[in-house]
């Protein structure tokens, strides 16, 4: 059924009446009548009721383009959807669309701005090498002021990176010469307007759900792209990431990939590709001194000089103090001496040597890696390296006769297994806590393991690598005291005792939770037969992103509080994705991937009661820690 209504009329009605607070949403914090009547440009009249119906009311009238007349149609079977059925159409048929991004002539203009940097002049860096890319750029720029076209070094190297630090600007991205377009990228969203890390392997995940075939083929060649003119996966791609990588998905992403569109997509596609990851893991991961540890494990190595000029001013005032008053200078004099190396100070180096890692690791920030980061072989990394060796003997085992050559060098799946299975030994004499059944992270500069739970302890479920009498034994200790009442939080909140009650909170700590561990969790739940446990955390998940989106116009925000199970909250860098008007502005990337994850692998009984909104413990009966 459909109503054809004058856009600008009903919306100012809609708004006026229901929008009490005028943040241009309609909510549960609105005071309105939540009873509205919609009128057809005939004069027929439609009863509205209730704050979700009235929020989708809302988004269909914004979503709607009006013809000569100003008029739109509403289609009333939109408004009335089930809100499982509407949260999971609006991330396939539009918060995707909301999100992509081309580095081409009509696309620079929507990605070259950064807010979280304040600057004049925009620039586009390209690789010395492309020069193809080189040529395009300088065409469709060659009319326009507002941006620079700079070409990096031939070797980038962090001095290099430092002395653009006032002169930042996006990198490019991968550039099809024949069909003259750039390969479209999803960014994570809000003022993360650049493809970022590891979040490009969750969003995949949803694209690949979604059958966005072109797009999710898109992030993996932006990811070739990379590796091949910035030597790693990016953390993200602009200037002033150029020293720093990301958690390793890429052989995740195109194994997942290649086994959908495999009927589609030639082996040679695939051989560019494991060559391409075989690259990355020698030269970004296991270089000696710098990721590859001297205990034969792996650790996030950021290389860089001075102060991550993307922080925000004023950011590190509280670790500048101490030395500025020792050099009777203000801090933010102090600040800039160092900065320009003015001032030589080891113990700021080592200090933004491990702020760089913790960033490079994707959690920014957590008390399990503030100050230590660089001196740590963690289990996530080495779980994810652990999965990279298996998917490589996989590969080449599956798809190429068990012979690779590449760089004059011939693998075999043999040769990956082998390193797989030396990391197993590793990590179980390093990281593997036989008495409390559980994974911690380990120092090698102190040679302790870091008394830390989180729910990066969990991944090993995810690569397979552990038995299952470790499994069954995580899934006893570690499981119970990071599950919240709505999914898993980053850390217990014992973990936090030591952290002084004045101390400010960090958003991958209790009692926060994000779409990358629930979804990790999940499937390695799955891969060793907790079903049950698996569906559980699910609803859980599902429950509160579906009830905040009901309450809250729609809303997928970043991350949330899995102890209250909302959206609001009060911690580092705010919550990205809950500042919008109307509709939802692509909800943000891994959250929309989690949904449609979950919704795969949710029960068809547990989706009907998603759907009624029944409360998670009213279905489990089970008391969360």
């Amino acid at each position: 059924m459909r109503i054809k209504v004058h856009k600008a009329t009903v919306l100012n009605l809609l708004l006026t009446q229901e929008d009490t607070d005028h943040d241009n949403k309609i909510t549960i914090d609105d005071q309105g009548p939540r009873k509205f009547k919609l009128i057809a440009t005939t004069g027929r009249e439609h009863i509205v009721e209730g704050t979700y119906y009235l929020a989708n009311l809302l988004q269909e009238i914004a979503l709607e383009k009006p013809d000569d007349k100003g008029e739109i149609y509403i289609y009333l079977n939109n408004v009335y959807k089930k809100p499982s059925d509407r949260i999971s159409k609006m991330i396939s048929t539009h918060y995707w669309n909301k999100l992509t991004r081309r580095l081409d002539n009509n696309g620079l203009e929507k990605i070259i701005k950064d807010e979280k940097t304040i600057v004049s002049e925009q620039r586009l860096y390209i690789p010395f090498a492309d020069i193809e890319a080189q040529k395009y750029y300088n065409k469709i720029c060659e009319n326009r002021k507002d941006i620079s076209i700079v070409i990096l070094p031939e070797k980038i190297t962090p001095e290099y990176v430092l002395s653009i630090n006032d002169k930042p600007g996006i990198l490019a991205l991968s550039f099809d010469n024949k069909k003259n377009e750039a390969a479209p990228f999803v960014v994570p969203g809000g003022r993360f307007n650049e493809m970022y890390g590891w979040d490009s392997y969750f969003i995949n995940v949803g694209l690949l759900l979604d059958s966005k075939k072109d797009l999710a083929k898109g992030m993996i060649d932006n990811f070739n792209y990379q590796i091949t003119h910035y030597g790693k996966i990016l953390n993200a791609n602009r200037s002033y990431f150029l020293t720093r990588t990301q958690p390793p998905f890429y052989t995740s992403m195109i194994l997942e990939y290649y086994e959908k569109y495999q009927d589609e997509t030639p082996i040679a596609w695939l051989k560019d590709c494991v060559k391409i990851a075989i690259q990355e893991y020698e030269t970004v991961w296991m270089q000696p001194e710098q990721r590859l540890a001297n205990n034969g494990l792996n650790r996030f190595y950021a290389e860089g000089i001075g102060i991550p000029p993307e922080t925000e001013q004023g950011h590190f005032d509280y670790i500048l103090q101490e030395y500025a008053m020792n050099s009777n200078l203000s801090v933010h004099q102090y600040g800039k001496k160092y900065l320009n190396r003015e001032t030589i100070n080891l113990e700021l180096d080592e200090y933004f040597l491990h702020d760089r890692s913790v960033r490079e690791s994707g959690h920014d920030t957590t008390y399990r890696l503030e100050g230590i980061c660089a001196n740590i072989t963690s289990v996530d990394l080495n779980s994810l390296l652990f999965k990279y060796e298996k998917d490589l003997a996989y590969c080449i085992k599956k798809y190429f006769k068990n012979e690779f050559l590449y760089n004059k060098r011939k693998y075999n799946s043999e040769y990956w297994d082998n390193k797989a299975q030396e990391r197993v030994v590793k990590m179980n004499s390093y990281l593997w806590d036989e008495k409390k059944g559980s994974y911690f992270d380990y120092d090698i500069k102190n040679k302790k393991q870091i008394d830390f739970d989180s729910a990066t302890s969990l991944y090993p479920l995810w690569a397979k690598l552990c038995s299952k009498e470790q499994a069954e034994k995580l899934v006893e200790s570690l499981l119970p005291v990071i599950k919240c009442s709505y999914g898993i939080s980053g850390s217990s909140k014992f973990s936090l005792r030591n952290v002084p009650k004045d101390a400010p909170k960090r958003q991958w700590d209790y009692p926060y939770g994000w779409a990358p561990h629930q979804m990790l969790i999940w499937k390695g739940l799955l891969n060793y037969g907790y079903d049950d446990l698996a569906q559980e955390l699910i609803y859980r998940w599902l429950w509160m992103i579906t009830k905040n989106a009901v309450d809250f116009n729609g809303v997928i925000p970043e991350k949330y509080d899995v102890d209250k199970g909302s959206y609001k909250i009060d911690v580092e860098y705010g919550n990205v994705g809950s500042d919008f008007k109307y509709v939802p502005d692509g909800g943000f990337g891994w959250m929309n991937a989690s949904y449609q994850l979950g919704l795969s692998f949710l029960s068809e009984k547990l989706r009907n009661e998603l759907d009624k909104l029944i409360e998670p413990d009213d279905i489990f009966n089970r008391k969360t820690k």
